[in-house]
């Protein structure tokens, strides 16, 4: 089986931790790894699994590349989206790489499962009904009627195994009342998101059932580019193809499909509620994480990132401090969190999307101070990396190197920076920082001018194919 690594997600129910460029597939939540680390990392151990192919968008390229490098993983592709069409053309992009026998399973890479050992039984199972040519998904047995999933309706008539049963329906997210019944009937199992077949397989029934997109994928496919570790698909024939998942496009159509019940301790951390109730809790049903003080507090989740949070005479709530943001909410609210998301957006808010600290192909930024006259940052850049050749229309920028040594390119002129010492790049200078030692290099950027925005940057050369 090839793992094929679903990381497009935007996480916004998880904000302010969670953020578009930074989503929570890439945050150490429940252990030390992140969730996209976990999700390959849980697959050790299973028989014939080769190196995984991750599908995500071109912004999260080298998130993605350098937490898989941290835990040893080369994949086998990272193909890189260039607009966001839901899971069946992203699984197709796959497939249209996969060799026509491949065996393919399909991973979100935001979710949590406990249970390895019941996983991997669930997987050899899968595997061995998608080499005859099923098309499987993996059905969570649900535990409580909850209405925040999809629910598949198992059948024990037609073509069905030990191990697995055709699925009769899907069904969107119930109320409460429905979410019981179903929970009752013993029938009915979350839509978890995952699956496994055959390339092939898959193939064919998204041409029978949705030509549109498989024809567009193939175009998008058949003009696909290598850079460096990633491949490109055609980002105009792929914009053209419409956004659908696979639940729609082929599972609800197709003939070929078994759902597996699976029972393995899965949760996909779709709230700050659920996150509450994954974490160790103490006598009085909270969750700390951080410098926390919390009295006569109750069933509560808080999150404290940088300074001490305390808590008086509350329940039911999630407190979530970041370094730019607080979220309050309770936690019967905490599915219409996306809703303060959207209305950042509408404001053009850079907390909807940047996180303060911003991971870089070559180090990080952190914003430390900022009005609409001049920011200051400071940059860390990592030892042998190097920032593009680039140029700035509307700021200049002020650099001070209070750790490590620089080797600055001014126009023609270069210069080598120790701690303590400062140069000046005024607007319209083409510039380029760059640390050749084997230390991580600090500065403080001063950022002057009447745009301070992150589009004011043009790229002349780049090691990481960002260049204009």
């Amino acid at each position: 089986m090839i793992p094929v690594i679903l990381s497009g997600g935007s996480g916004t129910r998880l904000w302010p931790l969670s953020r578009a460029m930074h989503p929570k597939q890439f945050l150490s939540l429940t252990t030390e790894h992140t969730l996209l680390q976990d999700t390959v990392l849980r697959l050790n151990g299973m028989p014939d699994i080769k190196s995984p192919m991750i599908v995500c968008n071109e912004d999260h390229r080298f998130l993605v590349a350098e937490q898989l490098r941290a835990i040893d993983c080369n994949p086998e592709n990272i193909l890189l989206e260039p607009a966001a069409r839901n899971t069946a053309p992203a699984v197709a992009l796959a497939a249209l790489v996969a060799q026509p026998d491949d065996v393919l399973l399909v991973l979100p890479a935001d979710h949590v499962i406990t249970d390895i050992d019941a996983f991997h039984k669930a997987l050899s199972a899968a595997q061995n009904l998608a080499l005859k040519g099923d098309l499987v998904t993996f059905g969570v047995v649900p535990d409580h009627a909850a209405t925040g999933y999809g629910y598949i309706r198992g059948s024990n008539t037609g073509r069905s195994g030990a191990d697995a049963m055709a699925i009769e329906q899907f069904v969107e997210k119930p109320d409460l009342r429905t979410a019981q019944a179903y929970v009752d009937a013993g029938n009915y199992y979350w839509n978890s998101g995952m699956f496994a077949f055959r390339a092939d397989t898959y193939l064919a029934e998204l041409g029978k059932w949705r030509p549109d997109i498989f024809q567009a994928c193939q175009e998008a496919s058949n003009k696909s580019t290598a850079d460096f570790d990633f491949v490109r698909v055609d980002s105009v024939a792929f914009a053209a193809c419409p956004s659908e998942s696979i639940d729609y496009a082929v599972m609800e159509a197709t003939d070929k499909g078994v759902v597996i019940p699976l029972q393995a301790g899965w949760n996909d951390v779709g709230s700050w509620s659920a996150l509450l109730e994954l974490s160790a809790q103490d006598n009085d049903g909270n969750a700390l994480k951080g410098d926390v003080i919390a009295v006569n507090t109750r069933n509560s989740y808080i999150h404290a990132q940088n300074k001490l949070v305390a808590t008086l005479g509350i329940e039911d709530l999630i407190v979530v401090d970041t370094d730019d943001a607080v979220l309050v909410a309770h936690r019967e609210q905490v599915q219409d969190v996306k809703e303060i998301v959207n209305l950042l957006k509408q404001n053009d808010r850079s907390e909807a999307d940047l996180p303060r600290k911003v991971s870089r192909p070559w180090g990080y930024y952190e914003s430390i101070a900022q009005n609409h006259r001049y920011q200051a940052k400071r940059i860390v850049v990592n030892p042998g990396a190097r920032l593009s050749l680039q140029k700035h229309q509307h700021r200049s920028e002020h650099w001070v190197v209070v750790q490590g040594t620089a080797l600055v390119t001014r126009d023609e002129e270069k210069l080598v920076l120790e701690t303590n010492q400062s140069t000046y790049i005024p607007a319209g200078m083409v510039h380029c920082l760059e640390n050749t030692t084997t230390e991580p290099l600090e500065i403080i950027e001063v950022q002057t001018g009447d745009y301070l925005g992150e589009d004011d940057i043009i790229r002349l050369e780049d090691n990481y194919g960002r260049a204009d």
